[in-house]
């Protein structure tokens, strides 16, 4: 994670250093957590330094727009070491990242895609509906999506029926939405029934035809968030690479 303090090339590397010592164990997938305002280059060197020193077997960013993942790849292929994955927020509710050509570039660099926030926060769960919205901050999203001219509770009809023909649970669906669109959704769980529900997704996929009415029945569906309201930095105020766009 990227702190006022740590800006140098050195830190990564003692951050890692770190890492392994309470993991006992080198580190599969070394990732920058987020862009930041300034000191990108002196960390993807720092990420660059412990692939090379064999502290890490491969190295990513997350959120990372176009124009970031284009530049820390291209770095990182200057001295011989491949961009593993950019995690970045992907799901029925949020579906920029397919809009913008960021799922395209990644692509096209052979970058893997970590969606988080595959369930929407828990409202592609199933779990909640008009009578029964979640507590706090998400309540007001909650009256946003449900109010959309019944446009949600369509597409969780529609998630219904299709997870009922696969002996599954709506959850799965949108697991599965977003690894038919390539990418390796990463959802979180808070019991071992969640857990259980999460795993079983790869046990079935989505045919082509479900994939296509699920992006047409969400096209009616107001996404849960603008990029505009992100918290991570949009620019690199030394450079003026944009950073983050989705």
């Amino acid at each position: 994670t990227a702190l006022p303090w740590r800006t140098k090339a050195r830190d990564v590397v003692d951050a890692c250093r770190a890492s392994i010592g309470r993991l006992g164990a080198p580190i599969d997938l070394y990732q920058i957590h987020f862009p930041n305002a300034w000191a990108n280059e002196a960390y993807w060197d720092g990420l660059a330094r412990c692939y090379e020193e064999g502290l890490v077997r491969g190295v990513g960013v997350s959120n990372y727009g176009v124009d970031a993942t284009r530049k820390i790849h291209g770095v990182l292929k200057e001295r011989g070491i491949p961009l593993t994955s950019n995690q970045i927020q992907l799901s029925l509710l949020y579906r920029y990242p397919l809009e913008n050509d960021l799922k395209q570039t990644c692509d096209e660099l052979n970058v893997k895609i970590l969606a988080y926030s595959p369930l929407a926060l828990g409202f592609l769960t199933g779990k909640y509906n008009k009578q029964n919205l979640p507590s706090g901050p998400r309540a007001k999203l909650g009256e946003t999506l449900f109010e959309s001219n019944d446009a949600f509770e369509a597409l969780l009809s529609e998630m219904a029926i299709i997870a009922k023909k696969h002996d599954g649970v709506v959850s799965q669906v949108a697991l599965n939405w977003c690894r038919a669109k390539g990418t390796v959704p990463i959802p979180g769980a808070r019991n071992l029934k969640q857990v259980k529900q999460n795993l079983g997704a790869l046990d079935w996929d989505l045919t082509q035809e479900e994939v296509a009415r699920l992006d047409e029945v969400v096209g009616r569906v107001p996404q849960l968030l603008s990029p505009e309201k992100s918290p991570f930095p949009k620019e690199d105020i030394g450079t003026k690479l944009k950073m983050f766009d989705s």
